[in-house]
């Protein structure tokens, strides 16, 4: 099916550009019939007798160099036209197709199944300000999560529908460099849908969600996480930021790490979602989290250190069970970020009062837990060269145990 849409367009190329060589030929044909027009009179002048008059001579000599720079002129024209003939054709034939339908990475999936499992009824398991995520029962009992991106037109004038389509093409070889990556800490594209304006994802199900809905159960006592599950969760983030980082042919930042962004399988293994696709999606720009980097919201300046500083309020929500968003200590944490909060007590000796007291027990575990408490503070300098690289992040929190 693909190999047809795809020859389908290569066709439609080749027609294009037979049509403009038509043209082309059509106009240069005239060109050529009217200057052999004009070589016919000056062959016909030229062949006049000698004993024409000074002022038949004038006008004979005037015609021969009317000739010849017209004759110029329309093959300087005619070159011009067939360079932004050629450049428009070149342009055009390079520019990304907009696909419909479903395009699929997995052989587990068929475009038949997914659109019947679309227009189905789906689960809805959440939602974040670029879209909905759904849990969705393939027609052959495979389970998948699918994430609907918010629209992408514009408000519907020239300028607008030009940028949404802009938007797409970017959007579109965004999700194929994604769908190539492969690493357990990150999440598989298996396909994509693009039906009118808006795009489905669809990745692996996993079932104990979002790393957001597992500390909100924890802060509600509903689950258990100790501290081993917890540097686990946090060596497999930055062993994700690793790959993306320094193993990639080239180098791919997230631009939106955060608890809904860290999915956790069966065995609590994290694995990343929608990497890059913040610095696409329009309405990923409306606002700044408190996982943000400071250079980011000052300076729109995004660096693979702008992810290690998103990272750091990961592990420091790992370590203290808090909720972020929420005032912490008032004026006295210098504003009630987290990272103030934990620099406050760090500088005043008061470190351990941090940590999250239901999983405070065997002294070899609270003494990991405020080293890695220390590896935070650092990931969340206000300076971007005094954070650990992602490489570093891996031997520094593998050595506070044993994976």
């Amino acid at each position: 099916m693909e190999q047809r849409r795809r020859r389908g367009r290569i066709n439609g190329y080749n027609n294009n550009i037979y049509l403009l060589l038509f043209f082309f030929l059509v106009f240069a044909s005239r060109t050529g019939t009217s200057a052999s027009c004009r070589r016919r009179t000056v062959k016909h002048l030229s062949t006049t007798p000698a004993s024409s008059t000074p002022l038949e001579s004038r006008i004979t000599s005037k015609v021969i160099v009317i000739s010849i720079v017209s004759g110029i002129l329309t093959g300087l024209v005619s070159a011009l036209v067939l360079a932004f003939l050629v450049r428009c054709i070149v342009k055009y034939m390079k520019q990304t197709p907009i696909l419909k339908g479903p395009v699929v990475f997995s052989p587990k999936i068929t475009p038949k199944s997914l659109h019947a499992a679309l227009g189905n009824g789906i689960q809805l398991l959440g939602s974040d300000p670029n879209g909905k995520y759904y849990k969705m029962v393939l027609d052959n009992g495979l389970v998948v999560a699918v994430k609907r991106l918010g629209s992408l037109e514009g408000n519907g004038s020239p300028e607008a529908t030009s940028s949404s389509k802009s938007v797409k093409r970017r959007l579109q070889k965004e999700l194929e460099l994604l769908a190539g990556l492969r690493h357990r800490n990150l999440m598989s594209l298996r396909a994509y849908v693009r039906e009118s304006d808006e795009f489905s994802l669809v990745y692996d199900y996993m079932p104990n969600g979002s790393l957001e809905d597992v500390m909100s159960k924890v802060r509600a006592k509903e689950v258990e996480l100790g501290w081993e599950i917890r540097l686990r969760v946090a060596v497999g983030i930055v062993k994700g930021l690793q790959y993306l980082h320094f193993s990639c042919e080239q180098q791919i930042l997230h631009y939106n790490l955060k608890p809904t962004n860290v999915m956790l399988d069966s065995e609590f293994e994290p694995r990343l979602a929608d990497c890059g696709l913040a610095k696409i999606m329009p309405s990923s720009n409306t606002g700044v989290s408190c996982y943000s980097a400071p250079e980011s919201s000052q300076s729109n300046r995004y660096t693979d250190k702008s992810d290690i500083f998103s990272f750091g309020m990961i592990l420091g929500v790992l370590l203290t069970g808090k909720d972020p968003t929420h005032p912490l200590c008032g004026e006295a944490a210098g504003g009630g970020s987290l990272g103030q909060w934990l620099k406050h007590l760090q500088q005043s000796g008061e470190a351990r009062e941090a940590l999250d007291k239901s999983i405070l027990g065997e002294e070899v575990e609270e003494d990991e837990m405020l080293m890695a408490l220390r590896i935070t503070i650092i990931c969340l300098s206000d300076f971007p060269a005094d954070r650990p690289s992602s490489d570093e992040l891996v031997h520094m929190l593998t050595q506070l145990h044993s994976f």
